[in-house]
């Protein structure tokens, strides 16, 4: 187990331009921010819940991240193409946790694929009876299946603020009918290839998180940041699944639900800021983050 990476680190040739929740972005020394054509994207060992960034880091996280995020670009590039150049041909201090990557120009938009009801969908359902603009039946609980799949978009918030979920006609509204409708049908087509693949390794892919960009090279809409990964998505084992009931979960799941369980002491509307994650916390975390990877990619770790 490596020593969490918390902060950005100093990489000659690269200037560290943006922190995000989670990763780090650089492009190649002397190139201005907004015009670089080739990105470095570093994932840390950091952990956010709840617009929070919370302590300390989970070890390994960053590796765990990247390496399933490169198992399913690799999955998914006949589907739709993706912006990664090389997971190898980075600076030996970020191996295993870096990503060369074309730089994009980012949709303003968290393309969200709903396979399963839970989360802020399911907040939405109980509110109104309905989850992105879309009418459910009613009767509908935790973790019931949808049938299709949902596209249910947010806003991508800057750092610290918070996405709101909006409306497929908001979407539209706010991007033009056009690349709303297309960014819908490329997530839920890689959803559904995610849901077999996952499938057929008894997971239930229950959401998902996309992200997407066009090109500064050639204009073309690329799927970018990373793909399903526990930070991005809900995972649940197959054979432990049950309607009506909180699953579970290989994901960050694990950590919203310590943080809002009477053992945190922490209130989610206060205004003070969330506990250290204890110990235990942060081994069940990563041990839930190392099943994840070693299940969907079938290697160990």
């Amino acid at each position: 187990m490596s020593t969490p990476l918390i902060s950005a680190p100093d990489l000659p040739g690269w200037d560290h331009v943006v922190s995000g929740k989670v990763r780090e972005l650089y492009v190649p020394a002397g190139v201005a921010p907004d015009a670089a054509e080739e990105v470095l994207v570093v994932a840390t060992d950091r952990i956010s819940a709840y617009d929070h960034s919370l302590q300390p880091g989970i070890p390994d996280k960053g590796r765990l991240l990247t390496g399933i995020s490169v198992f399913w670009f690799a999955q998914l590039e006949d589907l739709v193409p993706h912006h990664v150049l090389s997971a190898t041909d980075v600076p030996d201090a970020v191996a295993g946790r870096a990503l060369r990557c074309r730089g994009l120009d980012m949709v303003p938009l968290e393309c969200i694929a709903r396979g399963y009801l839970t989360g802020s969908g399911l907040a939405d359902y109980r509110a109104g009876g309905s989850v992105g603009g879309h009418v459910l039946p009613t009767g509908l609980v935790e973790a019931s299946r949808l049938d299709p799949a949902l596209f249910t978009p947010s806003t991508k918030a800057e750092a610290g603020a918070h996405d709101e979920n909006i409306t497929v006609a908001q979407a539209r509204d706010l991007l033009g009918e056009e690349l709303a409708d297309e960014l819908a049908e490329l997530t839920l087509a890689v959803y559904e290839r995610a849901r077999a693949v996952a499938a057929e390794r008894g997971i239930l892919l229950a959401d998902t998180k996309l992200e997407f960009g066009h090109s500064r090279t050639d204009g073309r809409l690329l799927l970018g940041d990373e793909v399903l990964s526990p930070d991005s998505s809900r995972f649940w084992s197959a054979d432990t699944y049950v309607e009506g009931r909180v699953q579970p979960s290989l994901d960050k799941q694990f950590v919203r639900d310590w943080l809002t369980s009477s053992a945190s002491g922490w209130h989610r509307g206060s205004n003070t800021p969330p506990p250290e994650l204890p110990a235990e916390v942060v081994a069940q975390t990563r041990a839930r983050y190392v099943e994840a990877y070693e299940r969907l990619t079938g290697t160990s770790f």
